[in-house]
């Protein structure tokens, strides 16, 4: 952790939000104001529209996004992706990773306060609830101490009311980013009797996330989430936070006509700790409690502005801007993560450019010798697989481009692969002896589907030359 040299270190011994009894202290964040709380909520809209609207965008009739977990199906973008996918699910994982690093490293927490969904449904959507319901920080403390009356009870219900049906919108959005739209309006029309594991999911996550969003809050992202804690290790002197510039700021004291001239600009005025969702103060240095939310920024820019001194004593910046006047954003780590993630990047689009709809493979059966047939033939045994990576079905057929006397007689039913389904099969070729000049002759198998070409494989055929 990067700290200030003119700070105690004490208040790193204990939680903000836990008492010296060990009980929770609530936390009243007084309503934020700004330009990055109103660049925070432009963007939320944004997020929030993509996040319940995207289950109902459909392109030619598929989904534009899916991820059946349970049934291993998976459509992102309206690309459809399956089991024999999984390394670019894993690659794409490994890039997330990376970036999530990346931006730790150059820009803080910076996931954290913009786009982390514990961040925006808290702040942007549950807190402005409440504010709306129960008025800024000191009117929610005055209900929270007056005793029990109708308005008290009105408040309190209404808002748990919402908190809790928004929870359950919350709940059924990301049950259609597993089954769809479509199954799910046909899972509310049903009773729920008739899915009674699908309807008591529902209500388990549903109070999850009223739990999290009504009562846990903030302890999600400073006792449970891992990322937080991770960050010490990341953040390096160059990264950039949000920072308190204590020498600008300090000594701090409140404005007084006969004040000396040496103070530092910061008033002391502790808004910036007022509007903290997590309760810190951002001057005691960079904290694992503080998610980068911005609303410190916007409060000191506004009192600056009152007492007219230039903004900016809280804003992004680094320990070594702060301390040296110069912002260095690209370190050799930073340059190193940014490399491999360009890689990945790179090699992720190339996979994904060049995948077809379709996979197959044709090989000789393992271990076995040709055969001999009537009429003077002979015969090898093949195996035949076909991945169909389309919302299509595809009828299969096999035939001999380089050999027209050839035979091909498949073993069992005609070749139908089901849209994102695995076929396999075997079949039989069979030649004529006079065809047969060499012990392994060169095959070149067409694989054709409503007839076109998908692939011509070659192979060999194992025979005996006479």
């Amino acid at each position: 952790m990067m700290t200030t040299p003119i700070q105690e270190e004490s208040f790193r011994d204990s939680l903000t939000t836990v008492t010296q009894e060990g009980k929770r202290k609530w936390i009243y964040p007084k309503k934020p104001s700004g330009k990055f709380y109103t660049a925070r909520t432009i963007l939320t809209y944004f997020l929030l529209a993509f996040l319940f609207g995207a289950p109902f965008v459909k392109i030619n009739g598929h989904p534009f996004i899916i991820f059946n977990v349970l049934e291993r199906h998976f459509i992102i973008f309206g690309i459809p992706f399956g089991p024999h996918d999984l390394h670019l699910f894993a690659l794409t994982m490994i890039a997330f990773i990376v970036s999530i690093f990346l931006f730790t490293v150059v820009y803080g927490r910076l996931f954290c306060g913009w786009i982390c969904p514990q961040t925006i449904f808290m702040e942007m959507v549950f807190r402005k609830i409440e504010y709306f319901i129960e008025g800024d920080a000191n009117r929610q403390r005055a209900l929270k101490s007056a005793p029990m009356n109708a308005e008290k009870f009105f408040k309190k219900t209404i808002k748990q009311i919402i908190f809790f049906t928004i929870s359950f919108l919350i709940a059924n959005t990301f049950l259609s980013y597993i089954v769809g739209v479509d199954k799910l309006y046909q899972y509310i029309k049903d009773t729920p009797s008739e899915h009674f594991a699908t309807f008591l999911a529902i209500l388990i996550f549903s109070g999850i996330f009223y739990f999290v969003f009504a009562s846990f809050r903030e302890q999600a992202c400073t006792l449970v989430c891992p990322y937080g804690r991770l960050q010490g290790v990341m953040l390096d002197q160059d990264s950039i936070v949000i920072h308190y510039d204590y020498k600008r700021g300090e000594p701090r004291a409140k404005i007084k006509k006969d004040a000396a001239n040496d103070l530092g600009d910061c008033i002391d005025c502790g808004l910036c700790i007022d509007v903290c969702p997590t309760g810190i103060d951002i001057r005691n240095g960079t904290q694992l409690e503080c998610v980068n939310c911005t609303a410190c920024i916007d409060a000191c820019d506004d009192v600056m502005i009152k007492v007219k001194r230039p903004k900016g004593l809280i804003r992004y910046a680094s320990k070594n801007g702060i301390e040296a006047g110069r912002q260095k954003t690209f370190t050799p780590r930073a340059i190193g993560y940014t490399v491999v993630l360009f890689v990945l990047t790179v090699l992720i689009v190339f996979l994904l450019i060049s995948r077809s709809e379709v996979e197959l493979s044709i090989l000789r059966t393992p271990g076995m010798l040709f055969q001999e047939q009537p009429d003077g033939k002979i015969s090898n045994i093949y195996d035949v697989k076909i991945v169909n990576k389309s919302f299509n079905t595809l009828p299969a057929n096999l035939e001999i481009e380089n050999i027209p006397s050839a035979e091909i007689k498949l073993i069992g039913n005609d070749l139908t692969v089901e849209p994102q389904g695995v076929t396999e099969a075997k079949f039989f070729v069979i030649l004529p002896k006079s065809e047969i000049k060499f012990l392994k002759t060169p095959l070149k198998i067409a694989v054709k589907s409503n007839g076109k070409v998908l692939d011509v494989i070659q192979t060999s055929f194992l025979g005996k030359v006479n």
